[in-house]
C-alpha cells in the first residue's frame, strides 16, 4: 500500500478531514492533500508526527512488516517471497569461517547482511521482464 493510501485510510478511520489533519500537523491542507495523493512525500519529522497522531509505529505507517523473529520484510514482498525467506533462515547449518565456528554475535551480523542481499535479489528479479 502506498503511503498516500495509508494516510487517507488512517485519517478516515479517525473521522478527520484533511483540514483537521493539516491543523494537527501545523501545515497547509494542500501540503497534506499532496501526501495523500502521492504527489509529494512527508519528511521524517512529519512521518514521526503522523505516526504519533495515529498511535502507530513509523514502520507500520511506512508499510514495513516484521516476521515473528523481528526480521524486516519489505512491503512489496509476496507470500512466496516470505516463504522463501523463512526457508533460508531455517537452514540449521553451522556457520564457519576458515574451518572455525563463528561466534553467535558475528553470525547475527552475517544474517543481517544475508537478509539485505536476499531482499535486494528478490526486488531485482521482480523488475526483470519474463522471456517469452
Amino acid at each position: 500500500m502506498r503511503i498516500g493510501d495509508k494516510l487517507a485510510q488512517l485519517r478516515t478511520k479517525k473521522s478527520l478531514t484533511q483540514d483537521q489533519m493539516a491543523d494537527l500537523l501545523d501545515i497547509k491542507r494542500a501540503r497534506y492533500n499532496a501526501w495523500e495523493h502521492d504527489i509529494a512525500k512527508p519528511d521524517i519529522e512529519m512521518i514521526t508526527k503522523l505516526a504519533s497522531i495515529h498511535n502507530i509505529s513509523v514502520d507500520s505507517l511506512l508499510g514495513i512488516e516484521q516476521n515473528e523473529n523481528g526480521k524486516i520484510i519489505p512491503p512489496w514482498a509476496t507470500s512466496k517471497d516470505k516463504r522463501d525467506f523463512k526457508r533460508m533462515l531455517e537452514e540449521d547449518e553451522e556457520v564457519m569461517f576458515d574451518g572455525v565456528p563463528i561466534a553467535e554475535e558475528d553470525k547475527e551480523k552475517i544474517i543481517r547482511v544475508m537478509e539485505a542481499m536476499f531482499w535486494d535479489a528478490k526486488k531485482k528479479n521482480k523488475r526483470k521482464p519474463i522471456d517469452e
